[in-house]
């Protein structure tokens, strides 16, 4: 899905009227857990599927080469690392958007660039069949998968990376949020969203009437990658634009 356009003026009014404040975090300041969301084959592989992107996508390579740097580094400090993989069974649809991401396909897989993390011994590797992987980890005996891990490793910091940002990862964290909220994360304080290893996607309106899409499924892809960060932010995420 991703579309060649000029995307220099997205930002110059969201910059203005929705500022962002982008700060430098340490991972190694507190028990720190890494969340990446969804940075498998069917949203990050180029021609991967039907919400890959269709040509290579400057976001989105840079989102793959921050993760794949990120986790590197907790697997070496033996830090701990959630990996989500978005997972749907074949036939059942996840509206609006198209089939993707079936089991058995390839595109629920991660990315050859983080394929490693599967026999880390460090990693857990998480498939949910919706968007929100918090909700995804819901088992039927009402216990939570992500405030399991949290709660094994006693962890006092969330960083979060991936893949769409205002979507997939934004529901992510403004859920969790809540969940920190509400007493359920134990020592969790800061939900930390790393910007430079977070991406989504761009369709143009020409892309999308092209696709037999409505107008509405026009998507830009900084001015939504913008307001996915503005929106984690005022509910309370810390937004990082380095490390240390």
């Amino acid at each position: 899905m991703a579309d060649k356009t000029d995307k220099s003026s997205d930002l110059v009014d969201l910059d203005r009227l929705a500022p962002l404040a982008l700060h430098s975090f340490d991972p190694a300041s507190l028990r720190t857990g890494l969340i990446i969301v969804d940075e498998v084959n069917g949203f990050a592989t180029t021609g991967a599927g039907n919400l890959a992107p269709a040509e290579p996508d400057a976001q989105v390579d840079r989102m793959v080469s921050e993760t794949v740097r990120l986790a590197r580094r907790f697997d070496q400090s033996g830090w701990p690392v959630l990996a989500f993989l978005d997972t749907h069974e074949p036939g059942v649809p996840e509206p609006p958007y198209p089939p993707h991401c079936e089991r058995g396909t390839g595109e629920e897989d991660l990315v050859p660039a983080l394929a490693w993390l599967e026999s880390s011994a460090n990693a857990t590797l998480m498939r949910k069949d919706c968007i929100n992987g918090f909700v995804g980890g819901i088992r039927a005996d009402g216990s939570n998968q992500v405030v399991d891990w949290v709660l094994r490793h006693n962890l006092q910091t969330l960083l979060v990376v991936g893949i769409c940002t205002d979507i997939c990862v934004m529901d992510f964290v403004l859920t969790v949020l809540s969940a920190r909220n509400h007493g359920m994360l134990g020592s969790v304080g800061d939900i930390v969203v790393y910007e430079p290893g977070c991406a989504t996607y761009d369709m143009s309106v020409d892309t999308a009437a092209k696709l037999g899409l409505p107008k509405t499924a026009t998507h830009p892809q900084n001015a939504t990658h913008h307001m996915g960060l503005y929106f984690m932010a005022s509910r309370g995420a810390v937004l990082a634009d380095r490390l240390q």
